[in-house]
């Protein structure tokens, strides 16, 4: 049986969000921890690392290229690094399951090795496009080779050293920008990546953590290849993209009142706070201090009556993971919400505009999806079943609406909530959310 179809929630209508929680570790940052602690010199010690399957294939992917790797352990995490130059060659395959971000940033680190690699992925990764960063890392002097559709898997051909690039990105993309830094690191000379619109930095952030000079001026980022990653330690905090869906429950439900511990508030990521203080939410931000060189808050969220809005384009870059729940914070406002310039959504783990306008829709929403958006006219959500297509995000989001359902709310296909959100049913239990899991 494929195990992306075999859990299924089911929402019972009503309830509320009360009390205090720590969601898991930030997905982003886990991903990047393990990949510079893997090649920098010394030993790297991580806390608060997300135990999800997405962090998880990028943590066995250096244990396969001989990366010894302690943990993870209640989220500690101990990598004795080997150096730029330390990873040896994989004795099979690289599967990474679901995980995008494994699969784009590694094809950047890999392209630079002194040997060749295979990354390969579940069907749902392996039909997600690759060329966004193929096409920049060839002009590196990158050789790798994917399906004519230019999906996974990917053959890289290990060069030894790439040729440092400008690039000019199309559109705005961490995960591209960081890919070509990663490559960059195995480049010679000066590679720069120039954005459209500002994306999360976690990157550059962490590349200085580790030692490593990285040069910021206005929408560009430039490193020098072949230097040298001083070992450090990293506390993860909490992802916002998980603590979106209960900002916007607490939001929706009545009587509602929660305070989320240690959440990452990176700038380039807290569209979502901005995006739903715009539509009139109750959001506080509590002991704002560093950790890491990351911005890190507690985050209280209070019942409101939200408003429709148009969604500022400017904020799209900055929310583009939490659009799945924004959409139930629009079906649950008062008047007309409208999202343009978020064509990146249709090439998520689902195509994330259709998917969750066909969900809205099913419960009784009037959603109705664009080239680029979607417009929802806010009103009652009633009962049904909706199905998410094995991405963690959509299941997650629908189950958040029925705290405002009339009716419950059966969500199919639910398994790749562990990606993202390991314990998210229990953890939503306790917080009051009438939620269970079969399968």
């Amino acid at each position: 049986m494929n195990m992306t179809e075999s859990i299924t929630f089911t929402v019972q209508p009503g309830g509320y969000l009360q009390g205090q929680m720590r969601v898991p570790g930030d997905k982003s940052i886990s991903h990047r921890s393990i990949m510079l602690g893997s090649i920098a010199e010394g030993v790297t010690h991580i806390t608060g690392f997300l135990e999800g399957e997405d962090a998880l294939a990028t943590l066995r992917a250096f244990q396969a290229m001989g990366v010894q790797i302690e943990g993870p352990d209640k989220g500690v995490v101990t990598i004795h690094g080997v150096g730029l130059g330390g990873l040896q060659a994989p004795k099979e395959p690289i599967y990474l399951g679901n995980s995008g971000t494994s699969m784009r940033l590694l094809s950047g680190l890999l392209a630079g090795q002194k040997f060749d690699s295979v990354l390969t992925g579940d069907k749902s990764l392996s039909s997600r496009p690759m060329r966004r960063v193929l096409n920049p890392l060839s002009c590196m002097g990158a050789k790798i080779e994917a399906t004519a559709e230019g999906t996974a898997p990917l053959h890289i051909q290990g060069q030894g050293l790439l040729q440092g690039a400008h690039y000019d990105m199309p559109i705005a993309s961490a995960q591209v920008k960081s890919c070509l830094l990663l490559a960059g690191l195995y480049a010679s000379g000066e590679t720069s990546v120039a954005e459209p619109a500002p994306t999360r930095d976690h990157t550059e952030r962490m590349l200085a953590g580790f030692s490593y000079p990285v040069r910021q001026k206005a929408n560009l980022v430039t490193i020098t290849g072949q230097g040298r990653l001083a070992a450090t330690d990293i506390d993860v905090p909490g992802d916002i993209s998980s603590a979106a869906f209960f900002l916007v429950g607490a939001s929706i439900a009545k009587n509602s009142d929660l305070t989320l511990q240690h959440v990452g508030i990176n700038p380039t990521r807290t569209g979502i706070i901005d995006i739903l203080k715009l539509m009139g939410a109750n959001i506080e931000l509590l002991n704002q201090r560093l950790v890491g060189g990351e911005p890190v808050a507690d985050i209280r969220v209070q019942s409101a009556d939200l408003q429709g809005i148009v969604i500022p384009e400017e904020l799209v870059p900055l929310a583009i993971d939490e659009f799945p729940v924004i959409f139930i914070a629009a079906a649950c406002a008062q008047g007309k919400t409208i999202l343009t310039g978020a064509e990146e959504l249709r090439v998520k783990e689902s195509d994330r505009i259709q998917v969750m306008a066909d969900g809205l829709q099913v419960l009784g929403v009037d959603a109705q999806p664009t080239d680029d958006g979607m417009v929802v006219q806010g009103g009652e959500i009633s009962g049904g079943e909706v199905i998410s297509h094995g991405d963690h995000r959509i299941a997650m989001a629908f189950a958040i609406a029925g705290l405002k359902a009339t009716g419950h709310v059966v969500i199919r296909d639910c398994a790749n909530v562990n990606t993202s959100f390991p314990g998210f049913v229990a953890m939503t239990q306790r917080l009051g959310l009438d939620i269970v899991s079969e399968g």
